[in-house]
């Protein structure tokens, strides 16, 4: 007996060493030392979490603790990561976001709900609640100025190229009409207080503007999600007929590139530093009193290091403004140097790792006129 289950062990090793099965199957996180023995993916602890709520689907086990019996090593070797994705995975919309490890619950339980109970990858064409370019429905919604979630009708339009949302049920005219290629969504369960969270961002005569939203059902916001995926997918493929499907992919909605609390000072560098909320967009670098403010109170461009763009540690010598966080960063630009301090010296490097990894790519042609907008504004 001891030598059957010798051999199977080996066995299994055998299976896990594989190099398809060196990562995760569903969030790609290296290391994966769970297996499901009725899909026959090897997955990381996290996913095995998710697995374990749809035990009609996929029964989880530890590949270092539990036992494995002859069947159900072989299944696996039969299977594996390459294998099952083909089945699983095997016809994907391009638009469709693709959650990793770093990604939070909502996005990656219902990715691997989508996958394995919904098989909505599985067969060519298939009719999907987020790929027929429109899409109704309610989203609670906070209240600009009360801070109040209250449901409100959302209406996605590929035809008409928006995204409308209403105050009331049966009103006629919405209250923000948005064109899809301004829009961005990214999920904040955090910052918002809900595992379900999702912040859509707008721009609005150059400004951005903040909508915070989300669904008691996952399903019901990530298919939101991935619906304006979709319409911005169609829309940029029209805009953009030269360019590659990858290309466009890489347009649609984005996360930050960081936030978090910050000090600032203002431009005569004497005024007391104040704690704001930053978000970098890109080569937006915005700044709120709170983190869920509708507007930010002030936006800074950061360009590229060949426009005269940079960010240096510490602060200029003689800075006389008064600071409680002594971590401090300046960002310089053409016109003038913008002044910061951080809480930690985590914070600090974390914000210049951001900002470097900004200002090291070229400036593209759409980035040249937001940058005019930015120095005509000031």
């Amino acid at each position: 007996m001891a030598g059957g289950n010798e051999r199977i062990t080996k066995a299994l090793k055998e299976v896990w060493r594989r190099s398809e099965n060196s990562l995760c199957a569903d969030c790609g996180k290296p290391g994966p030392d769970w297996a499901s023995s009725t899909l026959g993916v090897f997955i990381c602890l996290s996913c095995s979490g998710i697995h374990r709520n749809i035990p009609s689907i996929s029964k989880v086990k530890s590949l270092k603790m539990d036992h494995w019996d002859d069947a159900q090593v072989q299944f696996l070797a039969k299977h594996g990561n390459a294998v099952t994705k083909a089945i699983y995975e095997a016809h994907i919309p391009i638009y469709y976001y693709q959650p990793t490890y770093n990604d939070c619950q909502v996005l990656r339980e219902q990715w691997i709900r989508a996958k394995y109970e919904r098989k909505e990858f599985t067969e060519p064409g298939k009719q999907l609640p987020y790929s027929d370019g429109m899409k109704e429905g309610i989203l609670w919604k906070r209240g600009r100025d009360n801070g109040q979630f209250l449901p409100r009708k959302f209406l996605l339009s590929e035809r008409e190229g928006c995204l409308k949302y209403f105050t009331k049920q049966d009103a006629k005219e919405p209250k923000i009409n948005v064109k899809i290629d301004v829009i961005n969504a990214t999920f904040q369960p955090v910052k918002i207080g809900n595992p379900n969270g999702l912040q859509i961002t707008y721009l609005k005569d150059n400004k951005t503007r903040n909508i915070f939203v989300y669904h008691e059902s996952g399903k019901e916001v990530v298919d939101w999600f991935n619906a304006i995926r979709s319409v911005q997918f169609h829309y940029l493929k029209v805009a953009f007929p030269i360019a590659s499907d990858n290309e466009i992919k890489n347009r649609l909605t984005r996360k930050f590139l960081k936030e978090g609390y910050m000090e600032k000072t203002g431009p005569k560098q004497r005024e007391a530093f104040k704690k704001r909320w930053f978000t970098l967009d890109h080569r937006r670098l915005m700044y709120f009193k709170d983190p869920l403010d509708a507007f930010a109170k002030g936006e800074v461009f950061v360009g590229s290091r060949e426009n005269g763009y940079s960010v240096q540690k510490g602060l200029p010598l003689g800075t006389q403004g008064n600071f409680s966080w002594h971590y401090g960063l300046t960002i310089v630009t053409p016109d003038r140097e913008y002044l910061f301090t951080c809480e930690t010296e985590a914070d600090q490097l974390d914000w210049i790792a951001a900002f470097t990894s900004v200002i090291n790519q070229a400036m593209t042609p759409q980035e040249y006129a937001i940058e005019a907008y930015f120095k005509f504004k000031s």
